[in-house]
């Protein structure tokens, strides 16, 4: 008989995940938890009826609902308060860090870039002779063939006068 679901919640970011599953280490899979959720007490059993129905109907699958609305989170943030000009003046906050060089990215893209261009004209010039010697085989085959036809053509009348005088000299 297979186990009773129970509806398992946690929260993920500004979501709450929701999950029907029948124990709490198939909620934690579910949810792709590496820790034990239930043990550091943020992930609990639900038991209001409203927010069950979901995820019973889909066992399993995680359903997200959001925790309140944008105007809540932010709400929700502490208030920034200025910082006192000795307290920025401490900080360093009067000189602004300098941009990080780019000059070393930009030698190590153009010195691929140079490699990629020796490369391809490399392959290229492979391509011609490759191509030259595919010309060169073809000429050879044509002259090898042209040399060879009068000589088998030579053979087959020798044959067949052989034949010829076999025959008259048996009979």
């Amino acid at each position: 008989m297979p186990r009773a679901l129970k509806t398992y919640r946690t929260a993920i970011g500004f979501h709450d995940a929701y999950v029907a599953a029948p124990s709490q280490k198939a909620a934690l899979e579910a949810w792709g938890a590496d820790a034990n959720l239930f043990a550091r007490g943020v992930a609990e059993v639900v038991t209001d009826p409203a927010l069950m129905a979901e995820p019973l109907a889909r066992p399993g699958q995680v359903i997200k609902r959001p925790r309140g609305s944008m105007a809540e989170h932010l709400a929700a943030l502490p208030e920034e308060k200025p910082a006192s000009p000795r307290k920025a003046k401490a900080r360093g906050a009067a000189r602004p860090r300098p941009r990080p060089d780019r000059a070393p990215l930009e030698a190590a893209e153009e010195a691929l870039a140079a490699l990629d261009r020796q490369q391809e004209a490399e392959r290229r010039q492979l391509a011609r002779r490759e191509a030259a010697l595919r010309r060169a085989r073809q000429d050879l085959e044509k002259r090898h063939q042209a040399e060879r036809h009068p000589l088998e053509k030579a053979r087959d009348a020798a044959a067949k006068r052989y034949e010829r005088a076999l025959r008259t000299w048996e009979g």
